[in-house]
């Protein structure tokens, strides 16, 4: 005697069948990307953030987001929202992490996923400035939109232990630099004062620093010497950066 297939079997076999109705079934949760632009400029170092539009967040900064488009992936959304906020499509963004706190958002649930960059502010022009759009000393941010402070805070930990584990910063710097310049830098992103004795010693210990046998010129301090990083050697000897703790 066969058994009474119930309704309710019946219904998640109708569902199995056509992945469209199970589709359906699913919880609807927006999906979100902000852009987390760190900025190195006068030896600080800066985030770019907008004016909220929202009336529950008036007169709070947040950072660069938007709602990802159904014909979009994570990457292309994050792209497209610098492009769309900033007029800048030549920055190089690396996914950090997902907030999905479900009281994150007024509007209900919506789950982000964070993207940050380090760049030259000097090298990277704003071209539209909507909603107050500028930079902010990152030690200057308090009460944000959102989580975005939480999503700052995580990204900054996330750029504090990339410097230390990649050459990332050389970037910031002119092509000929000083030992000076290059403290200033690590000084700015790792929110703390180095020892100039000790700083200098582990980076010539890596053996990374080529002296160009140069010096400063017109400088309100006495002149240092110049150096420029050898990339090719860092490629060679990875390991040997990971060795360094400041």
């Amino acid at each position: 005697m066969k058994r009474k297939i119930k309704d309710d079997e019946l219904d998640q076999q109708s569902l199995i069948e056509d992945p469209k109705k199970l589709v359906e079934r699913y919880p609807k949760v927006a999906i979100t990307v902000d852009c987390v632009i760190f900025g190195f400029e006068e030896n600080i170092l800066k985030v770019l953030l907008i004016r909220s539009d929202l009336a529950e967040f008036k007169n709070k900064w947040t950072l660069l987001g938007d709602i990802m488009k159904k014909n979009e992936d994570l990457d292309d959304a994050a792209d497209r929202v610098l492009l769309e906020r900033t007029g800048m499509s030549d920055v190089f963004l690396e996914q950090v992490r997902t907030f999905s706190a479900p009281a994150r958002h007024p509007g209900g649930r919506v789950i982000t996923v964070a993207y940050a960059s380090l760049l030259d502010i000097g090298h990277h022009q704003l071209k539209i400035t909507d909603n107050e759009l500028h930079w902010h000393p990152v030690n200057s941010l308090h009460d944000m939109a959102f989580d975005h402070k939480q999503v700052v805070d995580t990204c900054y930990a996330w750029l504090q232990k990339m410097i230390q584990e990649h050459p990332l910063g050389f970037n910031l710097l002119p092509h000929k630099f000083s030992l000076r310049e290059l403290q200033n830098l690590y000084e700015a992103i790792l929110g703390i004062k180095l020892d100039r004795r000790n700083f200098r010693k582990k980076f010539f210990s890596m053996d990374f620093l080529i002296d160009t046998n140069e010096m400063e010129e017109n400088v309100p301090h006495r002149p240092g010497k110049l150096y420029k990083f050898n990339f090719k050697k860092y490629e060679r000897n990875k390991k040997k950066w990971l060795g360094i703790d400041f």
